[in-house]
């Protein structure tokens, strides 16, 4: 071989692996991690999705965004964590959003009691309109909705009374979401309304400075529920509905081809978690009842006393979510509802 040739060959030899290691830097500085994080105990339907998710994501994306999910509130309560997400810190979250409720009106529309009857009318509002609007709003905020999933129906626990009619409601000590809707619904009916974070719950229940809660059956049971409450009275008064978001710091960073599949993820993981809750809720009802749970279905009839006896709640409450938002959001019921 001669010099010129010799020359040639390692220019080329030089050239190929610069390349090859050029590639494999790319592909180094294409694989992002990102975290995320929910309140749900591991035991927990959400979990077991969060963690499906974590997988489709990676398998998605093609091994360019490796998800990790972090259960129980480890990355902090719900507020901290949306607020992690909104500066770009933490990537991703799934849980209520009603720690933006001041912000964005629209997201207390959940609140409003005795809207649904049952599962199907709630998905349908999920993958609505009205769910997708308000996801445009949160955009301003610094969050990418990705998608709506359900929480389940909340239901009242107690621990000195099964609640069967309206009256038996009155004086309880009753722990609510600390939201406005909540607190004047539940005063409207009769309870002393106890606003309070849910990591102070339980040891409040066991110390009977609180007689009950309100939550998901599935919920309620994860977080062991059943060792301090007697009473279970099914109302399905209110539908919790919780939403995976993306920071749009982090969504931004991401290829056209990485956020489709990181869509793709959230989407099917949200089928999975609600297939696991509807599941979930009929399995806990006979551990609830393995468990020295008394529980009670709230008949129709007394649902309609309570529901004609709320409805000034939700004529305060419609226009200061807006008037026209909350028609639309009740238009998508009725559609559901008549859809066979």
């Amino acid at each position: 071989m001669t010099s010129t040739s010799t020359r040639f060959a390692l220019r080329r030899l030089t050239l190929m692996v610069g390349a090859a290691l050029a590639l494999c830097s790319t592909a180094a500085l294409a694989e992002v991690k990102a975290k995320i994080g929910h309140a749900m105990p591991e035991t927990h339907p959400q979990a077991a999705a969060m963690n499906k998710f974590a997988e489709l994501a990676t398998a998605y994306t093609k091994g360019n965004v490796k998800v990790q999910a972090y259960h129980g509130g480890s990355l902090g309560s719900d507020e901290k964590q949306l607020q992690a997400v909104q500066s770009g810190t933490q990537e991703l979250y799934i849980g209520t959003l009603a720690p933006l409720s001041t912000r964005v009106k629209e997201v207390q529309v959940w609140d409003l009691p005795f809207m649904f009857q049952n599962e199907k009318e709630v998905y349908a509002v999920l993958d609505g309109a009205s769910s997708k609007a308000i996801f445009q709003k949160i955009e301003p905020a610094g969050l990418v909705g990705l998608t709506w999933t359900g929480m389940g129906f909340r239901n009242l626990s107690n621990s000195k009374r099964s609640v069967n009619k309206l009256e038996d409601v009155a004086g309880l000590k009753i722990r609510v979401m600390a939201n406005p809707v909540a607190l004047e619904t539940w005063k409207t009916i009769g309870a002393n309304a106890v606003p309070m974070a849910f990591a102070e719950v339980f040891p409040a229940l066991e110390i009977k400075a609180l007689d009950g809660q309100e939550n998901p059956l599935v919920h309620m049971y994860s977080n062991k529920m059943q060792e301090v409450q007697k009473f279970i009275s099914v109302t399905n008064h209110v539908y919790t509905p919780v939403a995976l978001v993306a920071s749009k710091k982090f969504w931004d960073t991401l290829s056209p081809a990485d956020q489709a599949g990181i869509q793709k993820a959230a989407t099917e993981a949200g089928l999975l978690q609600r297939k696991l809750l509807d599941e979930g809720d009929n399995d806990v009802v006979a551990k609830f009842k393995a468990a020295g749970v008394t529980m009670n279905t709230v008949s129709p009839a007394e649902l309609a006393r309570i529901q004609e006896k709320v409805k000034p709640v939700v004529a305060k409450f419609a226009p200061i979510i807006g008037e026209d938002f909350v028609k639309g959001f009740y238009a998508e019921i009725d559609k559901a509802r008549a859809a066979k």
